[in-house]
C-alpha cells in the first residue's frame, strides 16, 4: 500500500543525511523496573534540550518489553503548566498502520520541533502544556520499536541483513544501519491483534511511573487511529472488568480522533464526494469529465470498489479483503495522486509538499539523539507492519469500529472526533457521515444523548484569538468538529485551536466555548449542515519551495526559513510571552 512505501522512503531520506554506516550501539544506561501486569520496562531520563527545552520539565524514554521479541518504544513528557503529579495523562499514537508517533511529537503537538539546520525549538502550543503526554511507537517494528535489532542496509524493497557492523561496497549509499528485524510474525497483523500489546505498554509505563498514572487516562490519535482508537479503548474498558494478576485499572476518560479512517465503505465513497460531488469547500474541482466518469465507475461500477468491499464484509476472508482494499486504494484513492500530483494530506498543496516539516527525521538518526533516548535501532519503518496488516485486509474492513465508538459513549467516555477540511485522504465529508451514524444511533443508556446529537446543530468554534477556526456539533460527551484551513495533521496547521480543543475535551467541557461542563442533556443548537466555504485563495498552483515556512495566520506558505537558523533557543525565547500565546503507509493513517 502507498503509505508503507512512503514510510520507507522517508526513512531512507532521513538516513541519507546522517553519517554513513550508522550502526547503533546498544544502550547500557537504561534503568530496569517491573511495571503493572508484570511487564518489564527499561527507561532513562532524557536530557533537557533533546526535545523539551525547559529544564524544569522532565522527560523519559524507553521500552515496554511486551513480548520476547516485541519491544515498544515510548517517549514521555511532563506537563508544562500543570503540576505533573496532578496533571492528566494522555497517550498519543499515530496510524499507518506502520506510522511512528514521532510524527505527532515533532510535526504536530509535541513540545518541540526541529528546524532545517537540525536545531530544536520549542512548540508553544504543545498539548503537554496542559497534560502529561506519552508518545508510543506501535506495534513493534514501527519507529524506534523493534523485534530484534539487526545490522542491515535499506532498499526501496525493504532491508537486507548483514553479517556484521560493516557496510559493504554494494550497499546503497548511506543506507547501512541498525534496524528492527523485519518479520511479520513479530508484529501485529490487524487492529484487534494490536490492542493487547498497546494495553501491555500502558500497564508497563504506569507501573514504572505511578506518579503520573493516577489522575485519569486520555487517548488521542489520528488517521488509521480511526481503527485503533475505538478498538484499543474498548479493549481497555473490557480488560478493566477482568484484570489479570498485578494489572492496574485504567480510568479511561477521553478518546480524541483526528481525520480518522473508520469505515472503508463510507470513506472510499467520500473520495468521490470530496472531489466530484458535492465537492470540497475550497471551490476546487480537480477532475475533467472523463476523469470524473472514471472515478465514479471505479467506485460504483459492478465488480469494482464497493462490490469488492461488500464481498470482504460478507466473507471475512483475508485474501478477499486484502484484494478489495488494494483495488480501492489504487483505483479510487490514488487516482487523485496519479492525475493531479496533489498532496492527499493537504489538497491545497502540490507534491512535494514541504509541510508539515520533516527535518526531525534526520535529527532522530543522529548518534547523539539516539544515545540520549536509549534507542536500540535507527528511526525507520521496515514495511513489515504494512505487509502484516495488508495480508489481512484490515484497512478494507470496518472491524466493529462504529459499535466500539457507541460502546465508549455508552460507558460515559468523552468521544471527540475532528477533521481538518483540506485533507483528502481521510476527508471530513466521510468523517461527518461516521459521526452522524454513531451519534444518531439509539443505544441503551445514552439514547437521550444520541437523540440529541441527531438534532444538534453546528456552532462556531470560539477560541482565544477571536478567529473562527471551525464548527462543532455536540450532544453530551460526543462531539464532531470540522477545522477550517487544515490538512491531515490538524495541530500543525491550527495549533492554537487544536490545543484549546484538546484542553476542553480532556476537561469534559463543551468544545464550542470551553465554558461549560457537559452532561447528557447538553446539545449545540444551530444549522444542521456546516456550509462555510473557504474558496480557493489558499490553493497553490505551483510547487511550494522547500525552504518556506507555513504561516498559521494566513494559512498559506509563509516566509523562508532564515539563512542561518538560530542555534537552540532559550526556553523563554522559544515559547514567547506567557504559557500559551493568544493568538503516510498511508503515511498519516
Amino acid at each position: 500500500m502507498a503509505s508503507f512505501a512512503r514510510g520507507l522512503l522517508l526513512a531512507l531520506a532521513a538516513l541519507s543525511t546522517t553519517a554513513q554506516a550508522q550502526f547503533v550501539k546498544p544502550p547500557t544506561d537504561l534503568k530496569r523496573v517491573m511495571g503493572y501486569a508484570d511487564i518489564p520496562v527499561r527507561y532513562k531520563e532524557v536530557p533537557t534540550g533533546i526535545c523539551e527545552l525547559d529544564p524544569r520539565v522532565k522527560s523519559y524514554s524507553g521500552y515496554a518489553d511486551v513480548g520476547p521479541d516485541e519491544h515498544i518504544f515510548f517517549w514521555f513528557f511532563e506537563a508544562r503548566d500543570v503540576d505533573p503529579t496532578k496533571a492528566p495523562l494522555t497517550a498519543w499514537i499515530n496510524g499507518g498502520p506502520g506510522s511512528s508517533s514521532m510524527i505527532g511529537l515533532f510535526e504536530e503537538l509535541g513540545p518541540c520541533r526541529v528546524d532545517p539546520d537540525g536545531n530544536v525549538y520549542s512548540n508553544p502550543y504543545s498539548w503537554s502544556n496542559v497534560s502529561n503526554m506519552i508518545f508510543i511507537d506501535q506495534p513493534s517494528q514501527v519507529g524506534f520499536s523493534y523485534s530484534k535489532p539487526v545490522n542491515a542496509y535499506a532498499t526501496n524493497n525493504g532491508i537486507v541483513t548483514l553479517p556484521s557492523a560493516e557496510c559493504p561496497a554494494y550497499a546503497p549509499e548511506d543506507s547501512c544501519g541498525t534496524y528492527a528485524y523485519p518479520n511479520i510474525t513479530l508484529t501485529a497483523s490487524s487492529t484487534p491483534a494490536a490492542a493487547p500489546n498497546f494495553w501491555k505498554t500502558l500497564q508497563g509505563f504506569m507501573g514504572a511511573f505511578p506518579q503520573y498514572s493516577r489522575n485519569g487516562f486520555h487517548f488521542a490519535t489520528e488517521s488509521y487511529g480511526g481503527h485503533y482508537g475505538p478498538i484499543f479503548n474498548q479493549y481497555i474498558k473490557e480488560m478493566n472488568a477482568h484484570l489479570p494478576r498485578h494489572a492496574k485499572k485504567i480510568e479511561l476518560e477521553t478518546v480524541l480522533i483526528g481525520n480518522g479512517w473508520y469505515d472503508p465503505m463510507v470513506q472510499y465513497q467520500a473520495y468521490y464526494n470530496f472531489t466530484v460531488f458535492p465537492g470540497n469547500t475550497y471551490d476546487y474541482a480537480p477532475f475533467n469529465e472523463a476523469n470524473a466518469s472514471m472515478f465514479y465507475n471505479n467506485v460504483y461500477g459492478k465488480g469494482n470498489c464497493l462490490d469488492r468491499l461488500q464481498d470482504c464484509k460478507n466473507t471475512g476472508d483475508n485474501a478477499i479483503c486484502s484484494s478489495a482494499d488494494n483495488f480501492c486504494a489504487y483505483m479510487v484513492e490514488s487516482v487523485y495522486d496519479d492525475v493531479l500530483g496533489r498532496d492527499e494530506y493537504d489538497m491545497r498543496e502540490l507534491t512535494p509538499d514541504p509541510f508539515p516539516y520533516g527535518f526531525y527525521n534526520a535529527y532522530l538518526n543522529t548518534p547523539t539523539v539516539q544515545a540520549a533516548i536509549g534507542a536500540y535501532t535507527n528511526f525507520s519503518s521496515n514495511g513489515a507492519v504494512g505487509d502484516a496488516f495488508g495480508s489481512t485486509g484490515d484497512d478494507g474492513r470496518e472491524i466493529g469500529v462504529l459499535a466500539a465508538l457507541r460502546y465508549l459513549i455508552e460507558h460515559d467516555v468523552t468521544v471527540a472526533l475532528y477533521a481538518g477540511d483540506a485533507d483528502y485522504n481521510c476527508n471530513w465529508l466521510g468523517s461527518e457521515v461516521i459521526a452522524n451514524t454513531v451519534g444518531s444511533s439509539s443505544i441503551s443508556s445514552v439514547s437521550q444523548q444520541a437523540g440529541n446529537f441527531a438534532a444538534a446543530g453546528y456552532r462556531d468554534l470560539q477560541t482565544s484569538d477571536g478567529v473562527v477556526h471551525g464548527q462543532v456539533k455536540q450532544a453530551g460527551k460526543f462531539s464532531w468538529t470540522r477545522i477550517y484551513e487544515s490538512g491531515h495533521e490538524v495541530p500543525f496547521y491550527q495549533p492554537l485551536a487544536s490545543l484549546e480543543f484538546f484542553e476542553r475535551a480532556i476537561q469534559g467541557r463543551d468544545i464550542e466555548t470551553g465554558q461549560h461542563v457537559v452532561g447528557k442533556s447538553y446539545r449545540t443548537g444551530g444549522p444542521l449542515k456546516s456550509t462555510y466555504r473557504e474558496g480557493n485563495g489558499t490553493i497553490q498552483f505551483e510547487v511550494t519551495p522547500a525552504n518556506l515556512t507555513y504561516d498559521v495566520i494566513t494559512n498559506k506558505p509563509g516566509a523562508p526559513w532564515p539563512q542561518k537558523v538560530m542555534a537552540k533557543r532559550s526556553f523563554r525565547d522559544a515559547r514567547g510571552v506567557g504559557a500559551r500565546p493568544r493568538s503516510r503507509s498511508r503515511f498519516g493513517r
